[in-house]
């Protein structure tokens, strides 16, 4: 059997996106910056794209950027901040993407910026009370924290912060790669600068994601050679991307409620299954707070062994694909920065499992089994 629960990492495409695609390789392909019939079609696709998912967000059209992916929507945000608005000191957190970290640090190593970082609490939820501290200390400072984590699943209040960002005059961007279609961001209300999406967390193609920008945030680009993208990001649009991006937006809103209930009912499972099953596991950050965590993630500690390092090899060979990892080592930068963190023991191994709304119990139940036999085999 062969089991894929890395969804976390990337999402199978869905058929019916692949569907919407399909013509804008083939009858759909002119270059929407010509001005000839063939490009104003494609123009039209674009900004039809554009429209759905502002109107999926609630925001203007005018404040939805296509670009490559989250990376470099993180990036965009980031840097262009920086330098377009003369910003000296960046609030973060340790469990940030490193999108996002190491943008902020390459920049703290040129000189350009200052960065401080939001104490953890417990199972690394941020301390809010320190936030604001940093906040009042460091007047227009730029505020880059994720909606939801990649490795733990742990949720953020982005309103909440975004209110503090506006209290302190600071630009707030958040990295809202895992969260963008399994919760609503309505972000006529949300007090936000920038969020992110990428088409392929969402069964979407990969090489493309947006970038919202508040229309009262102004930033310089930081893709320069064209005009595109009304001059905030020059190269050709990526045409076929942007239909899948756009329509598997619009199918992750219609179905949200649905998978939800779906996935968070296999996440139950898997922990009720491992606690059975497993012995000595634990769940890192909040992963295990249905509460408190992203529905389709599931961070679970592993009982110290020297065959460890094998874990993920040896689950491969049963047909079940994760992902995984330890705390780094002292002196080494091998290891999951965000397990460091939160002080997770670097000794005991790590597996995130990440579901789908394609993920069926069946699955479920022989990762489990799986998971079982290698360690209660040792």
């Amino acid at each position: 059997m062969k089991v894929y629960l890395d969804n976390s990492a990337t999402t199978p495409v869905d058929p019916k996106v692949l569907e919407a695609m399909m013509p804008y390789f083939t009858e759909v392909f002119g270059n929407p910056s010509s001005i000839h019939s063939h490009g104003r079609e494609a123009r039209s696709v674009v900004e039809r794209s554009r429209k759905k998912i502002a109107e999926l967000l609630n925001t203007s059209p005018a404040e939805i950027f296509f670009t490559s992916g989250g990376t470099e929507a993180d990036n965009t945000a980031i840097v262009s901040t920086v330098r377009s608005q003369s910003v000296r000191v960046a609030i973060t957190s340790a469990l940030e993407h490193h999108a996002v970290l190491h943008t902020l640090q390459a920049l703290e190593r040129a000189g350009e910026v200052k960065v401080q970082y939001v104490r953890l609490l417990e199972d690394g939820a941020l301390d809010m009370v320190h936030l604001e501290e940093l906040l009042k200390a460091n007047p227009r400072s730029l505020v880059s924290l994720m909606h939801a984590n990649n490795e733990l699943g742990n949720l953020n209040d982005i309103h909440r912060i975004g209110l503090l960002c506006r209290a302190h005059d600071a630009v707030f961007h958040s990295d809202t790669v895992q969260a963008m279609g399994k919760y609503v961001h309505d972000l006529s209300q949300l007090p936000v600068d920038f969020v992110v999406g990428a088409a392929h967390k969402i069964y979407g193609p990969k090489g493309v994601g947006f970038l919202y920008i508040n229309h009262e945030t102004k930033i310089n680009p930081l893709i320069y050679g064209g005009a595109q993208e009304r001059n905030m990001r020059g190269g050709t649009e990526n045409l076929a991307g942007i239909v899948g991006l756009s329509t598997a937006l619009e199918l992750a809103y219609a179905g949200m409620e649905s998978n939800r209930r779906h996935i968070e009912a296999l996440k139950v499972l898997l922990i009720d299954q491992l606690k059975e099953k497993v012995s000595g596991v634990t769940f890192n950050g909040l992963s295990s707070d249905l509460s408190q965590s992203l529905y389709s993630v599931v961070n679970v500690g592993i009982p110290e062994s020297e065959e460890n390092d094998m874990l993920l090899f040896n689950l491969d060979i049963k047909g079940v694909s994760v992902s995984g990892g330890s705390a780094c080592s002292s002196g080494s930068s091998i290891g999951s920065h965000v397990l460091e963190a939160i002080g997770s023991d670097p000794n005991r191994g790590a597996i995130r499992f990440s579901f789908s709304k394609f993920t069926t119990k069946q699955e479920v139940v022989y990762a489990v089994e799986a998971l079982a036999d290698i360690i209660n085999g040792r």
